[in-house]
């Protein structure tokens, strides 16, 4: 902190137009998320028998998806068909928002990608910029959508960080 004429602190940081903080919370869809694991699905957790299969997603309780994202993956090391994962998609299409290939960070990291997408990362031309660090329980920031950011960012800054204004990691500098 420095001091004005009149002897007032000044916070230099606040007052430069070139430092600018992203907080990608900002970005976060609350929108209720779920893990549908296949698993549950197979013999033995480990063998896709078609006939049990759509036996077992027929009797399924669907409803428990209701305007949720719902990502649908499998805990083993199971070979699972295509027209498996399809399957399941017919049945949650009445029920959940959207359906994803994957767990819950593959959800969180595509939805704040679509947000992000719609960022005019020119406009950070020349700023120092710093992507903040601390993101809570409720809106999580995978390490995937700091990548992306950085990716997007790296050809306009002068720097980038990440952290906090008053403690900082550099990450790149023009």
């Amino acid at each position: 902190m420095a001091t004005d004429t009149k002897g007032e602190i000044v916070n230099k940081v606040k007052q430069s137009d070139k430092l600018v903080t992203i907080d990608l919370q900002k970005f976060f869809d609350g929108t209720p998320k779920a893990e549908l694991d296949l698993k549950q699905f197979l013999f033995k957790g480990m063998i896709l028998k078609e006939k049990d299969f759509r036996k077992q997603l027929e009797d399924f309780d669907w409803s428990q998806f209701e305007g949720q994202y719902v990502a649908v993956y499998c805990s083993t090391d199971a070979i699972i068909s295509k027209w498996a994962y399809m399957l399941v998609g017919q049945y949650l299409a009445g029920h959940a928002k959207e359906v994803f290939k994957g767990q819950e960070e593959d959800i969180l990291f595509e939805l704040y990608r679509r947000k992000l997408e719609d960022i005019d990362w020119t406009s950070y031309k020349d700023k120092f910029v710093i992507l903040k660090g601390c993101s809570s329980k409720e809106k999580p920031v995978p390490e995937s959508v700091y990548l992306y950011a950085t990716q997007r960012l790296v050809p306009h800054v002068k720097k980038l960080m990440y952290g906090e204004a008053c403690s900082n990691v550099p990450v790149y500098r023009a």
